[in-house]
């Protein structure tokens, strides 16, 4: 393998990432079966874990499996540098989502850039719903507009948008 196919590779991988995690978060853990573990990350947390982190367990069998075949399997280079590229993509996850977003840990980051808050806010608008159906916003290193977002919100007869704290839970979409 050249020298730039292996950086290459993990780079696309990252970017096939992004695409494979919006198929799977949209797809399998908005999906019934899915969603008894992903409604915990939709819910307030208690303590350090959520049942949604068997998630990150799951994901990461195949890169821990790519990365030994690679290594010691006799797989190829190719194979060390797809798990590399599907770990590194797991540590940019945990690092924005969890830490930054969600404050799984402490930091002083605020987002500044018109992109970091862009992916924050969609963040959010797909966490103002309160039920597995109607949510906008699936993707990660990508997200529309917060305007576009909005306007699905709104439109949506299946999101039932949360209630800012003390209102009414009922659907409405004047609080979107």
């Amino acid at each position: 393998m050249s020298w730039l196919s292996g950086p290459f590779l993990l780079a696309a991988t990252i970017l096939v990432m992004e695409g494979f995690a919006y198929v799977l978060h949209r797809f399998v853990m908005h999906s019934k079966w899915g969603w008894a573990w992903h409604e915990s990350h939709h819910r307030e947390r208690e303590g350090w874990f959520e049942r949604n982190d068997l998630y990150a367990v799951v994901f990461a069998l195949p890169s821990i499996l790519l990365i030994w075949g690679g290594l010691n399997g006799g797989w190829g280079d190719w194979a060390t540098w797809v798990g590399a590229g599907v770990a590194v993509y797991g540590v940019i996850y945990f690092g924005f989502h969890d830490v930054i977003v969600h404050g799984r840990l402490p930091h002083r980051i605020v987002p500044r850039s018109t992109y970091f808050k862009r992916i924050v806010q969609a963040h959010k608008l797909h966490h103002a719903v309160e039920s597995r159906d109607g949510a906008v916003s699936y993707g990660f290193l990508y997200a529309p507009r917060v305007e576009v977002l909005k306007q699905a919100l709104k439109a949506s007869a299946e999101a039932r948008v949360r209630a800012a704290k003390g209102a009414s839970t009922a659907h409405s979409s004047e609080r979107v």
